[in-house]
């Protein structure tokens, strides 16, 4: 097994900045036409939403003068229709813009996560040994979500915000410069406050989705070995532990959440200011004698004060968003640069009738680069052999079989099967000559069937009773409510030795020519295991067969047993030729059972 492995943090925080939001932008450039139009259909919105306030101005110029001269109802009902349809195209064009933005963001969550998935099935397995499942999960779940509603949300919410501000401030300078001069005056203040937030709370946001994996990773640990730390009276011990990790996610959330709620009240405080200046601003220019200035003027320019505070405050709500959307990005992105395994893309050795003659050729090995735990072992395994790895934990034995499988590289040395290294075939390639039967046992949400013959076809309900038959299951199948159509999965109330059956019957349905057997019958009690003992018996006739036991009985008929120790095969033979060398195996055997005798 590899050693115990944490997640590693560099502890070192990144300077607040949206580098990793950037690249998520660049990850959307096959979009850019649509998103180029969605921009378009926001700027003509915001056209509409600007030209709005100047046909108001003139409506209330309109309704002014004609206090004196009498009021033009038809120009003022024409002037109301113009309106009207200005405000209702603004309207046709954001929605179209908001829908357009929904679409590409939807279609770029899924392309994420199609990513994610791919890259998963590409990874070695030494990243899952440094990172928790928790955090795994909340990457791929929590971490695409936030992009997604930020991407959905405040991202179109931003493109149609920036182009009103920019229109809004035009047009303000066009009818009156001092008058706007005045509204942005009073605005700069509320950048200033927004621009100190957003620095001071970017780590919040980085910490709080660190922690958000933390505490994934916590509850999946906990939660699926529940019944053991019941066992072991550690709820306190556990609600310890995830009191210190949700306090940790309340506090980065408070302070994050907190400072990104003070926007809104600072732009809301700045609107109301930008008010009270234009009316005090816009009355000294009237008394005066401004002929710029007029009442209508003054409504147009509190529309505008409006208009230009508006997406003030909601850029400041889509900062904050993007802000959590760079911490996830920053999360999600360092999956994706995770090195892969290596392309063999150009492999073609295929072993086409594989013998199962296998040959370890001084193997070197270390989980870590500075730590090697198989030291130079060598064996020639021979077709049909059974083959069994015996030794104290730690020895080396399942190291042994993940390298056969090509889970992991070797630092030095050579596996050959049939003459062929295994280096120069394709790792699928490799896994499909081996059945392999663990200690752990892995059912999935899906039919009894599905789980016998996952990945496999044309497979009959007669080769499936014949192998169900060997393995003991066959009762136990009549009794499902629909056979083999039968949902189970691993919240179904099976037990653990009716699991390991099936897992067994999976492998040998599989019917592969070499065979890896980890503490198979290890969950499964003795009348059970004698039936699928001498089912797999039957499975390992003339086929090579590697069985990895802590029960020495189990394997007092191997053909070649491989005695592991620090790393080393100290000694080699069959069960009896080594009970006369009363070395080290004679001694584990004899410790076995010396209570028995």
């Amino acid at each position: 097994m590899p050693p115990m492995m944490k997640p590693q943090h560099s502890g070192k925080r990144e300077k607040a900045d949206f580098k990793s939001f950037g690249r998520l932008l660049a990850y959307c450039k096959s979009y850019l036409p649509v998103i180029i139009t969605a921009i378009v259909l926001a700027v003509g919105g915001a056209v509409c939403s600007i030209i709005g306030p100047r046909r108001i101005a003139d409506l209330g110029n309109a309704i002014e003068d004609g206090l004196a001269t009498g009021i033009n109802l038809d120009t003022i009902m024409t002037m109301c229709l113009w309106l009207v349809l200005i405000y209702a195209v603004g309207t046709f064009l954001s929605y179209g813009q908001q829908f357009i933005m929904s679409t590409v963001t939807q279609n770029v969550s899924k392309k994420l996560r199609s990513d994610i998935n791919r890259k998963i099935n590409k990874l070695p397995l030494n990243y899952f040994d440094t990172s928790t499942t928790g955090d795994i999960l909340s990457r791929v779940t929590n971490d695409v979500d936030t992009i997604s509603q930020t991407l959905s949300q405040s991202t179109a919410n931003l493109v149609a915000s920036l182009a009103l501000f920019i229109g809004v401030t035009i047009m303000m300078f066009i009818v009156n410069p001092i008058l706007a001069a005045t509204t942005i005056g009073a605005s700069l203040l509320g950048f200033l406050f927004m621009f100190i937030i957003l620095k001071k709370s970017q780590k919040h946001f980085d910490r709080q989705q660190e922690q958000l994996g933390d505490m994934n990773g916590q509850i999946e640990e906990v939660y699926t070995q529940h019944d053991t730390v019941k066992a072991y009276n550690g709820k306190k011990d556990a609600r310890k532990k995830f009191g210190k990790v949700n306090n940790g996610l309340f506090s980065s959330n408070w302070k994050s959440q907190f400072m990104s709620g003070v926007m809104m009240p600072i732009m809301n405080f700045v609107g109301n200011l930008s008010y009270l200046l234009i009316f005090v601003v816009g009355i000294v220019l009237i008394i005066n004698g401004s002929k710029s200035v007029s009442p209508g003027t003054l409504i147009e320019f509190v529309i505008y004060a409006r208009l230009f505070s508006q997406p003030l405050g909601t850029i400041g709500q889509a900062m904050t968003s993007i802000q959590q959307a760079s911490a996830a990005s920053k999360r999600v992105f360092a999956m994706l640069d995770s090195a892969e395994m290596s392309d063999e893309s150009e492999k073609t050795t295929v072993i086409e009738n594989p013998d199962g003659n296998v040959s370890f050729e001084n193997i070197r090995f270390g989980y870590l680069p500075d730590k090697e735990i198989i030291h130079g072992f060598s064996a020639d395994l021979k077709k049909g052999q059974k083959v069994a790895i015996v030794g104290p934990t730690g020895a080396g034995k399942t190291t042994i079989v993940n390298l056969l499988m090509r889970f992991y590289e070797l630092n030095s040395g050579d596996i050959k099967i049939d003459g062929v290294s295994i280096k120069d075939m394709k790792r699928e390639s490799v896994h499909d000559l081996f059945d392999m039967i663990l200690q752990n046992t892995w059912l999935f949400e899906g039919t009894l069937r599905e789980n016998l013959v996952y990945n496999k076809t044309g497979i009959t309900d007669e080769q499936l009773d014949r192998v169900c038959a060997a393995v003991g299951l066959s009762h136990f199948i009549q009794c499902l409510p629909k056979g083999y159509d039968t949902v189970i999965g691993e919240s179904t109330q099976l037990s653990e030795g009716q699991k390991q059956q099936l897992t067994i019957a999976r492998a040998m349905i599989k019917d592969s020519p070499l065979l890896i057997l980890d503490e198979a019958t290890s969950n499964v009690d003795t009348r059970t295991e004698l039936i699928i003992q001498q089912a797999m018996d039957k499975l390992t006739e003339g086929r090579t067969s590697f069985v990895i036991a802590h029960r020495l009985s189990t394997i007092k008929n191997a053909d070649v047993i491989l005695v592991l120790k620090d790393g080393d095969v100290i000694e080699q033979g069959n069960h009896e030729q080594l009970l006369e060398k009363k070395g080290f195996y004679a001694e584990l055997y004899n410790a076995q059972f010396a209570g028995a005798q």
